[in-house]
């Protein structure tokens, strides 16, 4: 008995003396609860929205401050034509867009039929749908509260934009695309290098008269070439399987599908620097890439609705940029000008973790 004590001691600290054990047991269950508890979730909250008033009355400017004030929707954009909706949904965050008819107000005091439309981007449908039920609900208990004794005499006509069928297929290829992307080109180059140190294969590389550049590049393009064929197998299922529309330019969505893959290379090369076990750089991949991009970059859930730090740390992961691209290629036809701004994000992000990929690696030949 005493000598299975000593044994059961002896484990214990060895557990405590191991700081990657000691977060793995204690670290990884704070970080998922955390995750899970703050970014899974279907409410919105400060969604941005448009609003088209035509009526610009007492009333259409009471029911505007119902809006903004319930605390769903932030009116980011007043619209002066219908020829700007479209427009406003180019840039990416408008989730809504609202169009009060004409003579709002006098049609609703006279118990006629006053219209409102309902236009949501559906190339996110759960989001579309929240959000035009939210707004619903606000427009008819708007009504009531004038004081009407009918039911609502507001008749709220919705429309989908890029998605009319509301397919929830148009959402998961564009994430289960970044998610199969990261897979093979973030996780598969983290444990390369970290292979070879454990290997003992290392000792080659360092004696050998190649640049850590050189060997950076070599250790890139087999997962690089493995890569652009995942995406153009998942390119033509979503196309012809699933009958995804193409409404962009094919050049413009490969060079953004090659520079995704390149940041996720770049990054899957750092994490194998910085680990001496592929058992920590799959440790790494896992927690600090797989569930951040699942949770994190708005494939599933609105990073709107998520507290303001998880929504600071979804603006350095590249995976969110890349479903707002791809999603703005495929479905709405945008062009390199409205998507500029997201592909400098991810170059800006390839360059830093390129820049210390090279430095870890300088320090590992040293």
């Amino acid at each position: 008995m005493k000598s299975f004590r000593a044994f059961v001691i002896k484990e214990f600290k060895h557990i405590f003396r191991d700081v990657r054990t000691l977060v793995i047991l204690f670290g990884m269950p704070v970080v998922l609860v955390i995750l899970f508890g703050f970014a899974i979730t279907t409410e919105i909250n400060n969604a941005k929205i448009a609003v088209l008033d035509l009526a610009h009355d007492n009333y259409s400017h009471k029911l505007l401050d119902k809006i903004s004030s319930s605390g769903y929707f932030n009116i980011a954009d007043d619209l002066k034509s219908y020829s700007e909706i479209e427009k406003s949904f180019s840039k990416g965050d408008i989730k809504l867009a609202v169009v009060i008819g004409e003579n709002f107000g006098k049609k609703l005091i006279n118990d006629k039929d006053a219209e409102i439309q309902i236009i949501t981007d559906a190339s996110d449908p759960n989001t579309a749908n929240i959000v035009s039920g939210y707004l619903t609900a606000i427009i008819q208990n708007f009504t009531f509260e004038t004081g009407a004794l009918k039911p609502p005499l507001v008749t709220v006509k919705s429309q989908m934009l890029y998605n009319p069928e509301n397919k929830s297929v148009f959402m998961f290829v564009p994430g289960v695309m970044t998610i199969i992307l990261m897979l093979v080109s973030a996780m598969m180059t983290s444990i390369t290098i970290a292979k070879e140190k454990e290997l003992g294969t290392m000792e080659i590389l360092l004696v050998s008269p190649l640049k850590p550049w050189v060997i950076i590049v070599g250790k890139i393009v087999p997962y690089l070439f493995l890569s652009i064929v995942n995406s153009i197998t998942i390119l033509l299922l979503g196309l012809f399987v699933f009958q995804i529309p193409m409404n962009g330019s094919h050049i413009l969505l490969f060079s953004e599908v090659l520079l995704f893959i390149i940041s996720s290379l770049t990054l899957g090369l750092l994490i194998s620097t910085i680990t001496d076990t592929q058992q920590s750089a799959m440790l790494i991949s896992m927690l600090g890439l797989m569930l951040p991009t699942i949770l994190l970059s708005g494939f599933i859930f609105p990073i709107s609705s998520m507290p303001v730090i998880l929504q600071y740390i979804s603006n350095i992961l590249p995976a969110k940029w890349f479903i707002i691209i791809i999603k703005s290629i495929m479905l709405k036809g945008t062009g390199f000008d409205t998507i500029m701004f997201e592909t400098s994000i991810i170059v800006i992000i390839t360059l830093i973790l390129g820049i210390m990929t090279i430095k870890k690696f300088k320090i590992r030949l040293e």
